[in-house]
């Protein structure tokens, strides 16, 4: 119940325009009160606690310096990714190259041999004998034929087909005193002991057409020589200090003529690594992925 005095029922009279002398109604309309609750609603000041400045549809859409700094990161993904498509196409190109080389008319061994240092993948020419009783081994190695298909060998392969080491022998250079390293070829694991293969153990001055290759860095994870007669890998330092040989190290052609069971020549393989797809390919998903975000948040400002 709301009492309501004269005065007030004047006010009350005026805002319903009610006559005064209308009877005082000991209760208030339903009508009334909702009219009055509007007016009050409209009376109160609303507050913004968000912020103090009023900013603009124009301020909101605006893309901040922030913004644009994280544009940066598509951007330089995409660049790599471009980088990579030309590393790609120079790595072809150049694996390209030196097979071509190792199909070219060999040259004689220059007098100064620091020079095969620039010859990588280079065929020479040498004359001079083995020094069989310096004979070392590498590998395991799996056969590359000759008509350039690689059998199926490694460290693990017990096949005899496909898994055996290559023989490298100092050979003595018949015009002067130096020593290099001579890769033979490959031969299958029953034949590694050189009794099984006395006919190809040749005594006598002979010459040959060889690849000029370079040392190898130790692979990751690969373990050390076992002895100084088996090595896993090219390490032409340690080679060369246990026989005496100059630092040069080539890989003889094959020879069809060469005797039964004797290595088997033309093992060079070209190690060139080409991941360039797949770097290319990791770098352009990133800038698409960071693209696709960076309009999300930046320009439409779409939350997640």
């Amino acid at each position: 119940m709301l009492r309501i005095n004269a005065q007030m029922w004047k006010q009350i009279c005026v805002l319903q325009r009610v006559p005064a002398g209308a009877s005082r109604c000991p209760r208030i309309s339903l009508q009334f009160r909702s009219k009055m609750t509007q007016q009050a609603q409209q009376q109160q000041t609303k507050i913004d606690f968000t912020t103090s400045i009023k900013i603009g549809a124009k301020d909101k859409d605006k893309i901040t310096a922030l913004g644009w700094f994280l544009l940066l990161i598509p951007a330089t993904t995409f660049g790599l990714g471009c980088w990579q498509v030309k590393r790609k196409i120079w790595k072809e190109q150049l694996i390209k190259d030196l097979h071509k080389q190792l199909h070219t008319a060999p040259v004689d061994l220059p007098e100064d041999l620091s020079e095969l240092s620039e010859m990588e993948y280079r065929l020479v020419k040498l004359r001079g004998y083995f020094l069989h009783d310096k004979e070392m081994r590498m590998g395991p190695r799996s056969l590359i034929r000759p008509d350039g298909v690689e059998t199926q060998g490694g460290l693990f392969s017990q096949r005899d087909s496909g898994n055996g080491y290559l023989i490298v022998t100092p050979f003595k250079l018949a015009d002067r005193d130096d020593i290099v390293l001579v890769n033979r070829g490959w031969v299958s694991r029953k034949h590694v002991d050189p009794q099984t293969r006395a006919p190809g153990q040749i005594k006598e001055e002979v010459e040959l057409t060889a690849v000029v290759r370079k040392g190898e860095n130790r692979p990751q994870f690969t373990p050390d020589h076992k002895d100084g007669q088996v090595y896993l890998y090219r390490d032409l330092p340690r080679m060369c200090a246990d026989s005496n040989a100059a630092a040069v190290f080539l890989d003889a052609v094959y020879d069809p003529k060469s005797v039964q069971n004797s290595p088997v020549g033309g093992q060079t393989r070209v190690t060139l690594h080409n991941d360039h797809l797949s770097y290319l390919i990791t770098w352009f998903s990133l800038s698409a992925a960071t693209s696709y975000l960076w309009y999300r948040q930046i320009v439409r400002r779409i939350p997640f």
